[in-house]
Protein backbone atom coordinates (compact mmCIF):
# COMPACT_ATOMS: atom_id res chain seq x y z
CA UNK A 1 0.00 0.00 0.00
CA UNK A 2 1.33 3.42 -0.96
CA UNK A 3 1.57 5.81 1.96
CA UNK A 4 0.14 9.34 1.58
CA UNK A 5 2.86 11.99 1.22
CA UNK A 6 2.08 13.42 4.65
CA UNK A 7 2.53 10.03 6.33
CA UNK A 8 5.73 9.39 4.36
CA UNK A 9 7.11 12.74 5.51
CA UNK A 10 6.13 11.99 9.10
CA UNK A 11 7.83 8.59 8.95
CA UNK A 12 11.00 10.11 7.57
CA UNK A 13 10.91 12.79 10.28
CA UNK A 14 10.54 10.17 13.00
CA UNK A 15 13.40 8.13 11.57
CA UNK A 16 15.63 11.20 11.37
CA UNK A 17 14.67 12.25 14.89
CA UNK A 18 15.32 8.76 16.22
CA UNK A 19 18.74 8.75 14.58
CA UNK A 20 19.55 12.09 16.20
CA UNK A 21 18.26 11.07 19.62
CA UNK A 22 20.20 7.83 19.52
CA UNK A 23 23.35 9.91 19.77
CA UNK A 24 22.21 11.84 22.84
CA UNK A 25 24.11 9.70 25.29
CA UNK A 26 27.80 10.17 25.92
CA UNK A 27 28.30 11.33 22.32
CA UNK A 28 25.47 13.87 22.31
CA UNK A 29 27.84 16.77 21.72
CA UNK A 30 28.75 15.51 18.25
CA UNK A 31 25.20 16.22 17.07
CA UNK A 32 24.71 19.46 15.15
CA UNK A 33 21.44 21.41 15.51
CA UNK A 34 19.82 23.02 12.46
CA UNK A 35 21.44 26.21 11.22
CA UNK A 36 25.06 27.35 11.13
CA UNK A 37 27.59 25.75 13.44
CA UNK A 38 28.91 28.40 15.80
CA UNK A 39 32.38 28.36 17.30
CA UNK A 40 33.92 26.99 19.39
CA UNK A 41 33.07 23.88 17.42
CA UNK A 42 34.20 20.31 16.95
CA UNK A 43 36.31 19.52 13.89
CA UNK A 44 34.41 19.38 10.61
CA UNK A 45 32.24 22.50 10.74
CA UNK A 46 31.65 24.73 7.71
CA UNK A 47 34.54 26.87 6.40
CA UNK A 48 34.87 30.63 6.81
CA UNK A 49 32.31 32.36 4.58
CA UNK A 50 31.44 35.84 3.33
CA UNK A 51 28.26 35.82 5.45
CA UNK A 52 30.30 35.48 8.65
CA UNK A 53 31.38 38.40 10.83
CA UNK A 54 33.88 39.03 13.61
CA UNK A 55 32.91 41.67 16.19
CA UNK A 56 35.03 43.46 18.79
CA UNK A 57 33.77 45.44 21.79
CA UNK A 58 35.78 48.68 21.86
CA UNK A 59 35.56 50.24 25.31
CA UNK A 60 37.14 53.65 24.67
CA UNK A 61 35.43 54.41 21.34
CA UNK A 62 32.10 52.89 22.53
CA UNK A 63 31.83 50.92 19.32
CA UNK A 64 31.64 47.44 17.90
CA UNK A 65 34.11 46.94 15.09
CA UNK A 66 32.75 44.73 12.29
CA UNK A 67 35.16 42.51 10.32
CA UNK A 68 34.58 40.26 7.31
CA UNK A 69 36.75 37.21 8.10
CA UNK A 70 36.57 35.87 4.53
CA UNK A 71 38.57 38.87 3.32
CA UNK A 72 40.14 40.10 6.59
CA UNK A 73 38.52 43.48 5.96
CA UNK A 74 37.39 45.97 8.59
CA UNK A 75 33.94 47.02 7.34
CA UNK A 76 33.27 49.72 9.92
CA UNK A 77 31.87 50.26 13.38
CA UNK A 78 28.50 50.14 15.08
CA UNK A 79 28.53 53.26 17.25
CA UNK A 80 26.65 52.59 20.49
CA UNK A 81 27.76 55.87 22.05
CA UNK A 82 29.96 58.87 21.39
CA UNK A 83 33.70 58.42 21.42
CA UNK A 84 35.52 59.67 24.49
CA UNK A 85 35.57 62.26 25.92
CA UNK A 86 32.22 63.44 24.50
CA UNK A 87 29.34 63.38 27.02
CA UNK A 88 31.40 61.71 29.74
CA UNK A 89 31.44 64.72 32.07
CA UNK A 90 27.78 65.73 31.83
CA UNK A 91 24.30 64.27 31.97
CA UNK A 92 23.79 61.42 29.51
CA UNK A 93 20.19 60.73 28.58
CA UNK A 94 20.83 58.17 25.87
CA UNK A 95 23.71 56.40 24.14
CA UNK A 96 26.12 54.04 25.83
CA UNK A 97 29.47 54.19 27.63
CA UNK A 98 32.17 51.50 28.01
CA UNK A 99 31.10 48.87 25.49
CA UNK A 100 32.74 45.84 27.03
CA UNK A 101 31.14 42.40 26.56
CA UNK A 102 29.72 40.41 23.64
CA UNK A 103 27.45 37.41 23.08
CA UNK A 104 25.48 36.11 20.09
CA UNK A 105 22.42 34.01 19.33
CA UNK A 106 22.85 30.42 18.06
CA UNK A 107 21.41 31.32 14.64
CA UNK A 108 23.79 34.27 14.31
CA UNK A 109 20.98 36.80 13.85
CA UNK A 110 21.40 38.75 17.09
CA UNK A 111 24.32 40.22 19.00
CA UNK A 112 24.24 41.29 22.65
CA UNK A 113 26.67 44.09 23.55
CA UNK A 114 27.20 44.91 27.22
CA UNK A 115 27.85 48.54 28.16
CA UNK A 116 29.37 48.44 31.63
CA UNK A 117 29.11 52.10 32.68
CA UNK A 118 25.57 52.75 31.44
CA UNK A 119 24.42 49.40 32.92
CA UNK A 120 22.87 48.20 29.70
CA UNK A 121 22.72 45.51 27.05
CA UNK A 122 22.23 46.58 23.42
CA UNK A 123 20.63 43.89 21.26
CA UNK A 124 21.70 44.27 17.62
CA UNK A 125 20.36 42.79 14.39
CA UNK A 126 23.49 41.44 12.70
CA UNK A 127 22.06 41.67 9.17
CA UNK A 128 21.31 45.40 9.44
CA UNK A 129 23.69 46.51 12.24
CA UNK A 130 20.70 48.24 13.83
CA UNK A 131 20.04 48.25 17.57
CA UNK A 132 16.80 46.35 18.08
CA UNK A 133 16.51 47.49 21.67
CA UNK A 134 18.41 48.34 24.86
CA UNK A 135 17.79 46.74 28.24
CA UNK A 136 18.92 48.58 31.37
CA UNK A 137 20.06 46.50 34.32
CA UNK A 138 21.62 46.99 37.74
CA UNK A 139 25.19 48.03 38.50
CA UNK A 140 28.04 47.18 36.08
CA UNK A 141 26.99 44.28 33.84
CA UNK A 142 30.08 42.63 32.40
CA UNK A 143 29.44 39.78 29.94
CA UNK A 144 26.35 38.17 28.40
CA UNK A 145 25.38 35.18 26.31
CA UNK A 146 22.27 33.72 24.70
CA UNK A 147 20.86 30.42 25.92
CA UNK A 148 21.37 27.57 23.43
CA UNK A 149 17.70 27.76 22.40
CA UNK A 150 18.10 31.48 21.67
CA UNK A 151 15.14 32.50 23.85
CA UNK A 152 16.97 34.22 26.69
CA UNK A 153 20.05 36.37 27.26
CA UNK A 154 21.85 35.76 30.55
CA UNK A 155 23.92 38.71 31.78
CA UNK A 156 26.50 38.53 34.57
CA UNK A 157 26.08 41.69 36.66
CA UNK A 158 29.55 42.19 38.09
CA UNK A 159 28.75 45.17 40.29
CA UNK A 160 26.37 42.93 42.23
CA UNK A 161 25.97 39.16 42.58
CA UNK A 162 23.45 37.87 40.11
CA UNK A 163 22.73 36.88 36.52
CA UNK A 164 20.00 38.97 34.89
CA UNK A 165 17.73 36.95 32.58
CA UNK A 166 16.36 38.83 29.55
CA UNK A 167 13.51 37.53 27.40
CA UNK A 168 14.62 37.91 23.77
CA UNK A 169 11.09 38.28 22.40
CA UNK A 170 10.15 41.19 24.67
CA UNK A 171 13.62 42.52 25.58
CA UNK A 172 12.57 42.70 29.23
CA UNK A 173 14.44 41.47 32.30
CA UNK A 174 12.33 38.62 33.69
CA UNK A 175 14.30 37.48 36.72
CA UNK A 176 17.61 37.50 38.59
CA UNK A 177 19.55 34.36 39.47
CA UNK A 178 21.56 34.90 42.64
CA UNK A 179 25.08 33.56 42.10
CA UNK A 180 28.28 34.90 43.71
CA UNK A 181 29.23 38.46 44.59
CA UNK A 182 30.86 39.99 41.51
CA UNK A 183 29.31 37.71 38.86
CA UNK A 184 31.68 38.13 35.89
CA UNK A 185 30.58 36.01 32.95
CA UNK A 186 28.12 33.29 32.02
CA UNK A 187 28.67 30.51 29.49
CA UNK A 188 26.58 27.46 28.61
CA UNK A 189 27.61 23.85 28.27
CA UNK A 190 27.05 22.78 24.65
CA UNK A 191 24.09 20.54 25.55
CA UNK A 192 22.29 23.56 27.04
CA UNK A 193 21.57 21.82 30.34
CA UNK A 194 23.71 23.96 32.64
CA UNK A 195 25.38 27.35 32.74
CA UNK A 196 28.63 28.30 34.46
CA UNK A 197 29.11 31.68 36.16
CA UNK A 198 32.49 32.85 37.43
CA UNK A 199 33.16 35.82 39.69
CA UNK A 200 35.37 38.89 40.02
CA UNK A 201 35.17 39.00 43.82
CA UNK A 202 34.50 35.45 45.03
CA UNK A 203 36.71 32.37 44.65
CA UNK A 204 33.78 30.39 43.33
CA UNK A 205 32.28 28.98 40.12
CA UNK A 206 28.48 28.69 40.18
CA UNK A 207 26.63 26.01 38.19
CA UNK A 208 23.03 26.80 37.22
CA UNK A 209 20.33 24.49 35.81
CA UNK A 210 19.18 26.28 32.66
CA UNK A 211 15.62 24.94 32.64
CA UNK A 212 14.81 25.69 36.28
CA UNK A 213 17.19 28.65 36.76
CA UNK A 214 18.27 27.03 40.04
CA UNK A 215 21.82 26.93 41.38
CA UNK A 216 22.83 23.26 41.52
CA UNK A 217 26.48 23.55 42.54
CA UNK A 218 28.94 26.04 43.98
CA UNK A 219 32.54 25.07 43.23
CA UNK A 220 34.43 26.86 46.00
CA UNK A 221 38.03 27.38 47.05
CA UNK A 222 39.36 28.48 43.66
CA UNK A 223 42.93 29.77 43.43
CA UNK A 224 41.82 33.42 43.24
CA UNK A 225 38.60 35.40 43.80
CA UNK A 226 39.13 37.25 40.51
CA UNK A 227 38.15 35.53 37.27
CA UNK A 228 37.25 37.69 34.24
CA UNK A 229 36.63 35.00 31.62
CA UNK A 230 35.62 31.38 31.06
CA UNK A 231 34.79 29.05 28.17
CA UNK A 232 33.23 25.61 27.72
CA UNK A 233 34.92 23.12 25.41
CA UNK A 234 32.88 22.10 22.34
CA UNK A 235 32.88 18.42 23.39
CA UNK A 236 31.16 19.42 26.64
CA UNK A 237 33.86 17.92 28.82
CA UNK A 238 35.70 20.90 30.33
CA UNK A 239 35.31 24.49 31.50
CA UNK A 240 38.39 26.69 31.71
CA UNK A 241 38.35 29.93 33.72
CA UNK A 242 41.14 32.49 33.87
CA UNK A 243 42.52 34.30 36.93
CA UNK A 244 44.03 37.51 35.61
CA UNK A 245 45.47 38.74 38.91
CA UNK A 246 47.57 35.66 39.69
CA UNK A 247 48.34 34.45 36.14
CA UNK A 248 46.62 31.08 36.42
CA UNK A 249 43.81 29.13 34.77
CA UNK A 250 41.51 26.62 36.47
CA UNK A 251 40.18 23.56 34.62
CA UNK A 252 36.86 22.06 35.72
CA UNK A 253 35.12 18.86 34.63
CA UNK A 254 31.95 20.17 32.97
CA UNK A 255 30.03 16.96 33.79
CA UNK A 256 31.03 16.14 37.37
CA UNK A 257 31.98 19.73 38.34
CA UNK A 258 35.24 18.55 39.91
CA UNK A 259 38.31 20.77 39.66
CA UNK A 260 40.74 18.91 37.41
CA UNK A 261 43.70 21.19 37.96
CA UNK A 262 45.24 24.66 37.92
CA UNK A 263 47.97 25.74 35.51
CA UNK A 264 50.32 28.72 35.47
CA UNK A 265 49.47 30.61 32.30
CA UNK A 266 51.30 33.90 32.94
CA UNK A 267 50.83 37.50 34.10
CA UNK A 268 47.62 39.22 33.00
CA UNK A 269 45.95 36.03 31.82
CA UNK A 270 42.92 37.41 29.98
CA UNK A 271 40.65 35.16 27.87
CA UNK A 272 40.49 31.49 26.86
CA UNK A 273 38.86 29.58 24.00
CA UNK A 274 39.07 26.24 22.21
CA UNK A 275 40.27 24.80 18.91
CA UNK A 276 39.50 21.23 17.81
CA UNK A 277 41.50 19.86 14.91
CA UNK A 278 42.33 16.47 13.46
CA UNK A 279 45.65 16.62 15.33
CA UNK A 280 44.06 17.23 18.73
CA UNK A 281 41.96 19.38 21.05
CA UNK A 282 43.55 22.63 22.21
CA UNK A 283 42.95 25.61 24.47
CA UNK A 284 44.21 29.05 23.42
CA UNK A 285 44.89 31.55 26.24
CA UNK A 286 45.73 35.25 25.85
CA UNK A 287 48.46 36.44 28.23
CA UNK A 288 48.60 40.23 28.18
CA UNK A 289 51.66 40.64 30.37
CA UNK A 290 53.78 38.58 27.98
CA UNK A 291 52.12 39.56 24.67
CA UNK A 292 51.52 35.90 23.89
CA UNK A 293 48.78 33.48 23.01
CA UNK A 294 49.63 30.19 24.69
CA UNK A 295 48.42 26.93 23.14
CA UNK A 296 47.71 23.92 25.37
CA UNK A 297 46.87 20.38 24.32
CA UNK A 298 43.96 19.54 26.61
CA UNK A 299 44.80 15.87 27.34
CA UNK A 300 41.67 15.14 29.36
CA UNK A 301 42.21 17.74 32.05
CA UNK A 302 46.01 17.50 32.27
CA UNK A 303 47.06 20.04 29.63
CA UNK A 304 50.52 20.48 28.21
CA UNK A 305 51.90 23.65 26.66
CA UNK A 306 52.60 22.93 22.99
CA UNK A 307 53.15 26.37 21.54
CA UNK A 308 53.31 30.12 22.03
CA UNK A 309 52.27 32.76 19.51
CA UNK A 310 53.85 36.21 19.76
CA UNK A 311 51.24 38.96 19.33
CA UNK A 312 51.03 42.71 19.49
CA UNK A 313 50.45 44.68 22.66
CA UNK A 314 48.18 43.16 25.34
CA UNK A 315 46.14 40.36 23.69
CA UNK A 316 42.70 40.22 25.32
CA UNK A 317 39.55 38.73 23.72
CA UNK A 318 39.77 35.83 21.27
CA UNK A 319 37.48 33.47 19.34
CA UNK A 320 38.05 30.70 16.77
CA UNK A 321 36.33 30.26 13.42
CA UNK A 322 33.90 27.30 13.30
CA UNK A 323 36.25 25.31 11.03
CA UNK A 324 39.07 25.83 13.58
CA UNK A 325 41.42 27.14 10.91
CA UNK A 326 41.74 30.63 12.42
CA UNK A 327 41.74 32.31 15.81
CA UNK A 328 41.00 36.04 16.05
CA UNK A 329 42.73 37.97 18.85
CA UNK A 330 42.04 41.57 19.82
CA UNK A 331 44.91 43.68 21.16
CA UNK A 332 43.73 45.96 23.95
CA UNK A 333 46.69 48.34 23.87
CA UNK A 334 47.27 48.33 20.12
CA UNK A 335 43.69 48.87 18.92
CA UNK A 336 43.98 45.99 16.47
CA UNK A 337 42.88 42.44 15.72
CA UNK A 338 45.38 39.78 14.74
CA UNK A 339 44.42 36.69 12.74
CA UNK A 340 46.18 33.48 13.76
CA UNK A 341 46.56 30.46 11.46
CA UNK A 342 46.05 27.43 13.73
CA UNK A 343 47.99 25.09 11.44
CA UNK A 344 51.18 27.13 11.61
CA UNK A 345 50.38 28.94 14.89
CA UNK A 346 51.43 32.22 13.38
CA UNK A 347 49.89 35.67 12.88
CA UNK A 348 48.83 36.07 9.25
CA UNK A 349 47.08 39.47 9.37
CA UNK A 350 46.80 42.56 11.58
CA UNK A 351 43.73 44.80 11.26
CA UNK A 352 43.24 48.27 12.76
CA UNK A 353 39.95 48.60 14.66
CA UNK A 354 38.23 50.79 17.28
CA UNK A 355 39.84 51.69 20.57
CA UNK A 356 40.68 49.49 23.57
CA UNK A 357 38.98 46.26 22.53
CA UNK A 358 37.93 43.95 25.34
CA UNK A 359 35.82 41.11 23.95
CA UNK A 360 35.77 39.47 20.53
CA UNK A 361 33.32 36.97 18.99
CA UNK A 362 33.03 35.16 15.66
CA UNK A 363 29.43 34.88 14.37
CA UNK A 364 28.71 32.48 11.51
CA UNK A 365 26.05 33.46 8.95
CA UNK A 366 25.54 36.87 10.53
CA UNK A 367 24.73 38.49 7.17
CA UNK A 368 23.11 35.82 4.95
CA UNK A 369 22.33 38.36 2.19
CA UNK A 370 23.60 41.77 1.15
CA UNK A 371 26.89 43.47 1.95
CA UNK A 372 26.15 44.10 5.64
CA UNK A 373 27.34 47.71 5.46
CA UNK A 374 24.10 49.38 6.50
CA UNK A 375 24.47 51.78 9.41
CA UNK A 376 28.22 51.33 9.83
CA UNK A 377 30.46 54.26 10.76
CA UNK A 378 34.22 54.76 10.97
CA UNK A 379 34.12 56.13 14.52
CA UNK A 380 37.66 56.14 15.97
CA UNK A 381 39.03 53.47 13.63
CA UNK A 382 42.76 53.59 12.89
CA UNK A 383 43.57 56.53 15.16
CA UNK A 384 47.07 57.04 16.51
CA UNK A 385 48.25 54.98 19.46
CA UNK A 386 51.63 54.69 21.16
CA UNK A 387 52.65 52.60 24.14
CA UNK A 388 55.71 52.25 26.31
CA UNK A 389 56.81 50.40 29.43
CA UNK A 390 58.67 52.37 32.06
CA UNK A 391 60.85 51.42 35.01
CA UNK A 392 60.22 53.77 37.93
CA UNK A 393 63.17 54.89 40.05
CA UNK A 394 62.89 53.55 43.59
CA UNK A 395 60.92 50.48 42.47
CA UNK A 396 57.96 49.75 40.27
CA UNK A 397 57.02 49.68 36.63
CA UNK A 398 54.27 51.14 34.47
CA UNK A 399 52.70 50.66 31.08
CA UNK A 400 51.69 53.93 29.45
CA UNK A 401 49.33 54.01 26.46
CA UNK A 402 48.77 57.26 24.54
CA UNK A 403 45.62 57.33 22.40
CA UNK A 404 44.34 59.92 19.98
CA UNK A 405 40.75 60.89 20.86
CA UNK A 406 38.36 63.49 19.50
CA UNK A 407 40.17 66.84 19.84
CA UNK A 408 42.41 65.62 22.66
CA UNK A 409 44.60 62.65 23.57
CA UNK A 410 44.54 60.17 26.44
CA UNK A 411 47.54 59.13 28.54
CA UNK A 412 46.62 55.91 30.35
CA UNK A 413 49.10 54.95 33.08
CA UNK A 414 48.86 51.55 34.82
CA UNK A 415 51.56 51.04 37.44
CA UNK A 416 52.50 48.20 39.79
CA UNK A 417 55.32 47.21 42.14
CA UNK A 418 55.19 50.64 43.76
CA UNK A 419 55.78 51.66 47.36
CA UNK A 420 52.39 51.47 49.08
CA UNK A 421 51.07 54.90 50.00
CA UNK A 422 53.74 56.73 47.96
CA UNK A 423 52.67 59.58 45.66
CA UNK A 424 54.06 59.59 42.12
CA UNK A 425 54.15 62.30 39.46
CA UNK A 426 53.63 61.94 35.70
CA UNK A 427 55.44 64.24 33.25
CA UNK A 428 55.22 64.54 29.48
CA UNK A 429 58.61 65.00 27.82
CA UNK A 430 58.97 67.46 24.96
CA UNK A 431 61.22 67.00 21.96
CA UNK A 432 63.33 69.92 23.23
CA UNK A 433 64.03 68.11 26.50
CA UNK A 434 61.52 69.85 28.76
CA UNK A 435 59.32 68.14 31.35
CA UNK A 436 55.67 69.13 31.80
CA UNK A 437 53.75 67.90 34.85
CA UNK A 438 50.34 66.42 33.92
CA UNK A 439 49.12 64.32 36.87
CA UNK A 440 49.94 62.57 40.08
CA UNK A 441 48.68 59.37 41.69
CA UNK A 442 49.05 57.46 44.94
CA UNK A 443 49.92 53.78 45.19
CA UNK A 444 47.36 51.62 46.97
CA UNK A 445 48.09 48.98 49.64
CA UNK A 446 49.06 46.50 46.91
CA UNK A 447 51.54 48.92 45.32
CA UNK A 448 49.32 49.53 42.30
CA UNK A 449 47.61 52.56 40.76
CA UNK A 450 46.14 53.96 37.56
CA UNK A 451 45.63 57.48 36.21
CA UNK A 452 44.22 58.65 32.87
CA UNK A 453 44.74 62.39 32.15
CA UNK A 454 43.56 64.02 28.91
CA UNK A 455 45.83 66.44 27.06
CA UNK A 456 47.39 67.20 23.71
CA UNK A 457 50.18 64.68 23.11
CA UNK A 458 50.61 63.70 19.45
CA UNK A 459 50.39 67.19 17.97
CA UNK A 460 52.20 69.01 20.79
CA UNK A 461 55.75 67.92 20.08
CA UNK A 462 55.74 65.31 22.84
CA UNK A 463 58.43 62.66 22.86
CA UNK A 464 57.44 60.46 25.79
CA UNK A 465 56.41 60.16 29.43
CA UNK A 466 58.36 60.15 32.69
CA UNK A 467 57.13 58.91 36.10
CA UNK A 468 58.91 59.63 39.35
CA UNK A 469 58.19 59.48 43.06
CA UNK A 470 57.08 62.79 44.54
CA UNK A 471 59.53 64.35 47.01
Amino acid sequence: MTRPPSLLFSSLFVLASSAWLSGCGSDAYSQTPPGPVQAPALAGAQPIGVADRVYTADQTSNTLTVINPATNTVLGTIALGNARPDDLLGALYNKQINTHGLGFSPDGKLLAAVNATTNSVSVIDTSTNAVRGTVYLRRAPHEAFFTPDGKEIWVAVRGEGHVAVIDVATLKETMQIQTSDGAAMVIFRPDGAVAFVNSSRTAELTVVDVKTHAVVKRITGLVSPFSPNLAASPDGKEVWLTHKDVGKTTIVDAQTFAVLGVIDTGPTTNHVNFVSRADGDFAYVTVGGENLVKVYRRNGGTPTLVGTIATGNDPHGLWPSPDNSRVYVCLENQDAVQVVDTATRSVVATLKIGQMCQALVYVANAVPSGDGLSGLTQQNVNLRIQSTKLTIAGGGEAEVVMRELQGVDSVDVQAKGLVAGQTYRVFVLSASGGQHFIADFKADAKGMSQVNPLLKFFDAGSSGVLISAAT
